[in-house]
């Protein structure tokens, strides 16, 4: 992956990635998690607020990781799986309401498929070994 195509893949996972862990996860991370937890116990989850927790750093450290590319792949998986979940809970809701959900897991589903490119933390530590 070289030129524009290295450079445009770069701007959907630092995008997308920023959007996840600063839009969504940082707001969870630093807010009251019992609302949250109070959603993930609906779904059926044992153990509400850890997974709460699990599901709020998906988003917040997980994004960050793919922004910057590191551990890009393991960050995409945890973070889809999330994106997963929501689109789940969402399922019966109207489509405006699922679309963040699918077009998050679509990116990361991407990401552990491509990798982080070569404009990446992960790029630059393969380089150096």
């Amino acid at each position: 992956m070289v030129g524009r195509m290295a450079l445009g893949w770069t701007l959907v996972r630092v995008v997308f990635g920023l959007t996840l862990g600063l839009g969504h996860g940082w707001s969870k991370v630093t807010g009251d998690m019992s609302g949250f937890a109070r959603g993930v116990a609906e779904l059926g989850f044992p153990f509400p607020l850890f997974f709460a927790w699990c599901a709020s750093l998906a988003e917040f450290l997980g994004g960050l990781l793919v922004a910057v590319g590191l551990f890009t792949r393991p960050a995409a998986a945890f973070a889809g799986f999330t994106m997963l979940v929501a689109l789940f809970r969402h399922r019966a809701d109207s489509f405006g309401r699922m679309e963040l959900a699918l077009l998050y897991l679509s990116v990361m589903a991407a990401v552990m498929l491509v990798g982080a490119g070569p404009y990446s933390l992960d790029a630059r530590v393969r380089r150096k070994a």
